[in-house]
């Protein structure tokens, strides 16, 4: 069954995530190259460890002040902190379970949703998830963003629905679809499900599924 109420960002909703991702990989990177755990952090920066683990999970907006506290503890200038926001780069690493997990329209218990990298630039919008299913449920929601998704599936099998349409996609199978025409999983079949969501954006395009 498939939730009627559509996804749509915003460009104001797309830069705030963009940021908090950024935000999210930055403090992780110093935290783990000072060899600190998220509670020695948390407790430095006089923030509570469940509020520092949503800030470094890109699930949270952290105020100015906020990220002032965050760098002092970690010695760092605050600006630091932004970096890479409006980097280009012609290749970009990501290794195996360092994708950034992040919040989408559905994420809940047994659904996970890892950002496997983004890269800025002219010709350059690109959004690679890879999307774990491990547990069934009835509703899901629906998406709708600019640009082109290209799905592959890993693990599994499920049917996924684009407009009126219904496509079963097992291990191999790849769909390729508009984003702006309503779409998401309607049924999961065998879990896990594992695939990778592919979104590529037009030059002036920005969204998120």
């Amino acid at each position: 069954m498939i939730n009627e109420n559509k996804v749509k960002p915003t460009l104001k909703s797309d830069f705030i995530a963009e940021l908090n991702v950024v935000i999210a990989q930055r403090i992780r990177e110093y935290r783990q190259g000072r060899k600190q755990t998220v509670a020695n952090l948390a407790a430095s920066s006089g923030i509570s460890k469940g509020m520092m683990s949503k800030i470094e999970n890109g699930q949270a907006s952290p105020s100015l002040a906020t990220l002032g506290r965050i760098a002092r503890a970690l010695e760092v200038p605050v600006t630091s902190l932004f970096r890479g926001l409006e980097e280009e780069h012609d290749a970009l690493y990501v290794a195996a379970g360092k994708g950034l997990e992040i919040i989408r329209e559905g994420t809940r218990a047994g659904h996970r949703y890892q950002l496997l990298g983004t890269m800025r630039g002219v010709n350059r919008r690109m959004e690679p998830l890879l999307v774990t299913l491990s547990q069934k449920r009835e509703v899901f929601p629906l998406f709708q963003h600019p640009g082109t998704e290209l799905l592959y599936m890993l693990e599994g099998a499920l049917e996924y629905g684009h407009g009126n349409a219904r496509y079963v996609l097992r291990p191999g199978d790849t769909l390729q679809f508009d984003g702006e025409i309503p779409h998401g999983p309607t049924k999961i079949i065998k879990t896990p499900v594992r695939f990778l969501s592919i979104i590529a954006y037009g030059n002036s395009a920005s969204g998120s599924n």
